[in-house]
């Protein structure tokens, strides 16, 4: 796991461009933080990172559960906060579908338990100050 650290939301919206190129088509990553943390932040910067030509098109799809995005490679963002059971109901999102097409970023991906395909990445976000976060990025195999 390797731990990175930002002082404001341009800069973890940078770090999210300089790990998207890290990501490929059929990449599943794994967003884990408190509300409010940054996760579509950075979501902001990879999309940027994987070819979206305007990261104002990123927001959270909490109340629509999916966004697509237009990137080089098609981005699925989806958002598990208000799922009753995320770890049952990930499947019918069309998980293994959108995998086969793009990159998957799971926001609230610990409700999902076990369900998340393997491997994935994960990234932990942590609020380490009013503008700084600790962010620890790995490959789960």
């Amino acid at each position: 796991m390797e731990e990175f650290r930002t002082n404001s939301p341009q800069a973890t919206q940078e770090l999210g461009r300089t790990l998207a190129g890290r990501f490929a088509r059929g990449d599943c990553i794994a967003l884990v933080g408190q509300l409010g943390a940054g996760k579509t932040v950075l979501v902001r910067g990879i999309a940027a990172g994987l070819g979206l030509a305007d990261e104002h098109l990123v927001s959270s799809p909490t109340f629509v559960l999916v966004q697509e995005y237009p990137a080089t490679v098609p981005l699925y963002h989806i958002d598990l906060y208000r799922l009753g059971d995320a770890a049952a109901e990930l499947g019918g999102l069309g998980i293994d579908e959108m995998l086969t097409e793009g990159v998957v970023l799971i926001e609230w991906a610990d409700r999902a338990g076990s369900r998340l395909p393997r491997p994935h990445w994960r990234i932990e976000i942590a609020i380490a100050g009013r503008r700084s976060r600790r962010l620890t990025v790995g490959r789960i195999d």
